[in-house]
């Protein structure tokens, strides 16, 4: 297995358990599984291209829209879900209230399209 592959299982499996996590009523946990599935979806991307922008949120959120957002090879809106999704985990991780049931529902689906198009554009 490649590392790539490796990292799109590893995306995959973040999404079912964000999906697992919000039926349960846990949408602090699943908001952040759901981010990381695509975190971890987005660096599969970027390591198939040879775009190593190290382990950082930020240059990996940076490269990705750089490399496939900004050249139209990955849907826009669907770009924008890895920085949306990150400021709903943020929020669930670090902050006091709660992450409403709509918003999590939200966050998962997002996480799941996301996978599922970085799959698609890997042809993998």
């Amino acid at each position: 297995m490649t590392r790539v592959e490796g990292l799109l299982i590893k995306a995959e499996r973040s999404a079912r358990v964000a999906r697992r996590l919000v039926q349960d009523g846990d949408n602090d946990d699943a908001c952040s599984r759901a981010y990381y599935a695509i975190f971890d979806a987005a660096r599969a991307a970027l390591e198939n291209q040879n775009r190593l922008p190290g382990k950082t949120h930020a240059g990996v959120h940076a490269a990705f829209a750089e490399t496939f957002v900004k050249t139209g090879q990955f849907d826009r809106e669907l770009g924008k879900a890895l920085g949306k999704v990150e400021n709903i985990r943020l929020l669930a991780d670090y902050e006091d209230g709660v992450v409403g049931q709509d918003k999590a529902e939200w966050a998962v689906g997002q996480a799941e399209d996301f996978v599922r198009a970085v799959r698609l554009l890997l042809n993998l």
